[in-house]
């Protein structure tokens, strides 16, 4: 299998392209996700692909830092901002372990379509913890592999053999909730739009300390 940042970056183009496969539940989640947010406020989004819902954020905040492991993606992602005339959204490649990021620094934190796809997605949520202020939300979006149709489960593990997927992390709801919980988060908002997704925003408790050293 190829790294994650070769496998990210081979299909970035292909990437940019592809339409957006459920563009309702795409447009309330942005809006949900809006209603969270304040003009003043400070962001990370992990994971931001092709930079398309940081550029769709960055009118209702003050500061979006949006980072992701592939450097094609970025590169395509700064285009887009450029071509918007966004200028509020800062483009970072890298982890959330191995960008140096201070504790308690961000109102918000966005991952999206990405927990699945992280080696230790129990270890990104702490991370995330970490990086957010008291009382500051955590919005996830996350494909629950387990929870997919049984002839997915069986088809990922030969399209990872070729290629043609990425590594991914086989959880279900129940599991990403107490990882959630667990790092001092409590649901705020739950919203499954289709089989083997959850939309979730989390709001880290006032009063709990960062779980991880910076």
């Amino acid at each position: 299998m190829k790294s994650p940042q070769k496998f990210w970056d081979n299909v970035a183009p292909r990437y940019a392209k592809s339409p957006i496969k459920d563009e309702n539940s795409y447009q309330k989640k942005l809006a949900i996700t809006q209603e969270y947010f304040r003009p003043d406020w400070s962001v990370l989004e992990f994971g931001c692909g092709t930079g398309t819902t940081a550029i769709a954020h960055a009118p209702h905040v003050r500061h979006i830092l949006a980072t992701d492991i592939s450097g094609k993606m970025l590169d395509i992602a700064e285009r887009k901002a450029r071509d918007a005339g966004i200028e509020n959204v800062l483009f970072r490649q890298g982890t959330l372990d191995s960008l140096e990021l201070q504790a308690e620094s961000f109102d918000a934190v966005l991952g999206l379509n990405i927990l699945h796809l992280l080696e230790d997605a129990e270890a990104a949520i702490a991370r995330v913890s970490a990086l957010l202020k008291p009382g500051g939300i955590f919005v996830s979006s996350t494909v629950l592999i387990a929870e997919l149709k049984f002839h997915w489960r069986l088809l990922i593990p030969a399209m990872q053999v070729l290629g043609f997927a990425p590594h991914v992390n086989h959880f279900e709801k129940q599991a990403l909730v107490s990882m959630l919980s667990n790092a001092g988060f409590s649901i705020d908002y739950e919203w499954q739009p289709g089989e083997g997704s959850v939309y979730i925003v989390a709001k880290k408790v006032i009063g709990d300390r960062p779980r991880i050293s910076l």
